[in-house]
């Protein structure tokens, strides 16, 4: 009986063990949302007549025109806005990416850079410097460190 109380004692141990892990997880993952619901990237045109502001998905949270950007008139404004609009939210996307392949993983962010690539022509390595760098405390690599 002895045996059989131990093997039981193990075996709820473990049990304890899995959840505590998956609290951990859960814990990460509300760090990815709070990373998420605070995404801000600001973008401004070359002359800085115009910033985008863009967060997640994509959205855009504000747009800033100045007094020299009424002055090019109507179709180089538009086209000023449409540009940096574009950069604004393709940012975020980027940087979106980011997030989640750091608290997830996967080929979450290479997968929006390639993409991006073939959109735009601009080349991957160029678009993956606009990415903010991963932190040092990242979830992934706790996991490493657990798992050895």
């Amino acid at each position: 009986m002895t045996a059989e109380f131990d093997q039981l004692v193990a075996e709820f141990e473990q049990f304890q063990a899995q959840i505590k892990n998956m609290d951990d997880r859960f814990e990460h993952l509300a760090g990815m949302q709070g990373e998420l619901q605070t995404l801000e990237v600001a973008v401004s045109s070359p002359d800085q007549s115009v910033t985008v502001v863009a967060g997640p998905g994509g959205a855009v949270l504000d747009i800033r025109i100045t007094d020299d950007a009424l002055r090019l008139g109507a179709e180089r404004l538009s086209t000023e806005l449409m540009t940096t609009l574009r950069e604004a939210v393709a940012d975020a996307a980027r940087q979106q990416a980011g997030i989640v392949q750091e608290f997830a993983g996967g080929p979450v962010l290479e997968q929006v850079l390639e993409t991006q690539s073939e959109v735009t022509g601009v080349p991957v390595e160029e678009l993956r410097e606009k990415v903010r760098p991963q932190r040092e405390d990242s979830y992934l690599r706790d996991l490493d460190d657990e798992e050895d």
